[in-house]
Parts: structure tokens; sequence; C-alpha cells
């Protein structure tokens, strides 16, 4: 019994305890996760299959097992003792779970933020200027949706190598030094809740595996892959990650500027006045309409909005559970670190000297 309770209490020290967050970025997120994540990554791109569903699969079957054996004997008499053994098993393999999410990617969490690493400026995150950035999107999204459709897309379950270029070189624009392994996109059992849940994909942080959902648009996928090989990266700050995703796409091809713009501009329309957002809407051509029509008609058919709710709540528990005091909130991050941040011609941002 005592090593259970050590494991439990050491699991509860880990998540409480103070760290910095500079020695986490020097020890662990450009450290040890640089050294781990391309090998587990390139592994895990081997298999066709989402290795975190076998882990998931494995985890809930013995403890199923488990607990039926344990009911079988407390039918036999000696109910409290079975329930005990129950919670113990729970709350150890819950403890291990947790120590190994932080060894292989939690720690990333405790990271120095990108707000104080760039240079940034909090005087230019105005109105004025998410109307301007809008208007720039608009435009954007007219010159680009041509091009973008004639070039194409990515299929969806491959590493597009030039956008893997694009984001190697914005990655290394946050002043990583290392290499990250693109993660390839892949399908889960987790699919059916993703795309009822309006979850676009994840980041598995057990085997450093790219999850996507299969409602996915093909004019949605570079962002949303470059979105969660940020997190391959070790940002794990959801509106960070967007942030990094933008810089490689609106950097890259056609396709992926398109990407890009069309995101940002879904993000920027609710952070301008009320006013300017039919003006901004009615500068949009006809081509870029249709596809944020048909980003709308996909929530519309398969997103549940009370699993939706519900789906968000618990995210929010967990990203504030992981020190990210915005919880969800801080998917909007990426508007701010977007208008405060300086940058050196074609959106590269500054890094603090």
């Amino acid at each position: 019994m005592w090593w259970r309770i050590a494991l439990i209490v050491v699991s509860g020290l880990a998540a409480v305890a103070p760290v910095s967050a500079r020695a986490v970025e020097r020890v662990y997120s450009n450290g040890l996760y640089a050294l781990l994540q391309p090998r587990l990554t390139s592994v895990s791109n081997v298999v066709p299959f989402a290795l975190v569903d076998v882990l998931i699969l494995l985890i809930s079957a013995g403890w199923l097992a488990l607990a039926g054996r344990d009911l079988v004997r407390a039918s036999r008499g000696g109910w409290a003792k079975s329930a005990a053994r129950i919670g113990m098993r729970t709350l150890t393999w819950s403890a291990a779970l947790y120590l190994l999410f932080l060894a292989v990617w939690g720690l990333n969490y405790r990271r120095v933020r990108l707000v104080d690493k760039f240079e940034f400026s909090p005087d230019t995150v105005t109105s004025a200027s998410a109307l301007a950035i809008a208007n720039q999107a608009v435009d954007e999204l007219n010159d680009l949706h041509q091009p973008a459709h004639e070039g194409g897309w990515a299929a969806a379950d491959a590493i597009d190598p030039a956008l893997a270029a694009s984001f190697d070189g914005a990655v290394k624009d946050t002043g990583s030094t290392h290499d990250v392994v693109a993660g390839q996109p892949k399908r889960s059992l987790l699919d059916w809740y993703f795309r009822r849940a309006a979850v676009s994909g994840m980041t598995d942080p057990f085997f450093l595996e790219t999850l996507v959902a299969s409602d996915v648009l093909p004019f949605e996928r570079p962002i949303v892959h470059a979105h969660e090989w940020s997190h391959l990266a070790g940002i794990a700050d959801e509106g960070e990650a967007n942030f990094v995703a933008w810089l490689a796409c609106v950097r890259g091809t056609p396709p992926h500027r398109y990407s890009a713009w069309l995101f940002l501009y879904q993000e920027l329309l609710p952070s301008i006045d009320r006013r300017d957002r039919g003006t901004v809407a009615a500068r949009l051509e006809s081509g870029p309409r249709e596809d944020l029509r048909a980003i709308r008609e996909r929530f519309a058919r398969n997103v549940s909005p009370r699993l939706f709710a519900i789906g968000w709540k618990v995210y929010d528990s967990y990203l504030k559970a992981n020190r990210v005091e915005s919880g969800a909130a801080s998917y909007a991050e990426v508007i701010r670190l977007v208008l405060g941040v300086r940058y050196a011609g074609e959106w590269k941002p500054l890094l603090r000297s």
C-alpha cells in the first residue's frame, strides 16, 4: 500500500509545485522534450492507427476487468473492502498517468510564454488595429481564393512537405533551437466526439501523435495541421499554438495563406465593433463567402450544442488545472499576439534581446 500512497502524493505535489518557467524552458522544453519528440513522433508516424486509442482501450478494459473481479468478491461479503480497492486502484492509475503526461508532454504548460519572448506592445492591441487587420484579411481572402483552390490541398492523412518546411521556420522564430518532426494526421476512435463537440484536432500527449477530425474541410486543414504540430513543438497554450500555426501558414503557399487568413478572419470578426462587422463582411467576394458558409453548415450538421457546451466546460477545467488561467478562452490569445507582436517584415516576429 505504501508505494501507492507515495505515487498519489508525488503526483499531487507535481501538480501544485511552483517551478521556474525559465528552468522548464531550458531543461525540459528545449532539453529533454526536444530529444524525445522527434523520436517518439517518428515512431508513431509509422503506425497507421492512433496509438492513444489502443492505450485508452487497454486501460479501460484492464480497469473494468479488475473492478469486475472485485465486485464478484464483494458479492461473497466485504463490499467496503472491494470498494476501497477499486478506489485506490483508480487513484493510483490516475496518478501514474498524470506523471507520465507531465514527463512526455505536459510540462510544456509551464514554459516561458510567447508574449514574454517576443517584442510585444500592448498599445497596438486596439479595436482600430483589429479592424485594420480584419480588412486586410478580407483583401487577402479575395485575392487568394482562386489560386488557393486551383493549387489544391494536401490529402487529409498526408504531411504537406511545404507546410512542414514553413512550420519549421515559424517554430525557429519562437526561439526554439531544435527540429520538430511533424505528425502524420490520423483518425481516432474519438472522431465521433470530435465532430459532435466541434473539436478539429488533438495532440496525443503520450505518443505525440496528430489526430484530426474527419469533417475538417480541405481549406481548414493547413491551419489545423499546423496548430497540432505547434503542440508537438512543445507549445501547449492553445492561443500560442494558434499564433505559431498562423505564422507557419501565412508565409506558405497560396493554399496555406488562404487557410491562415480564413482562420484569422473568423477569430477577428467577433472582436471588432458590431457596427463595423457588416461593413467588413460585405467586402468579401463570393468565393470566401461560400467557404465560410460551408464551415457553418459543417457545424450545423455535426455539432451537438449540448455536447459542445459540456466538452468545452470540461476542457476549460483541464486547461485551468494545467495553469492556463484563462482556460478555453486562451484560444483567443492569437488575436492579442497578432496585433501586439512586432515584426521584421513577412510576418517574422522579433525576439526580445
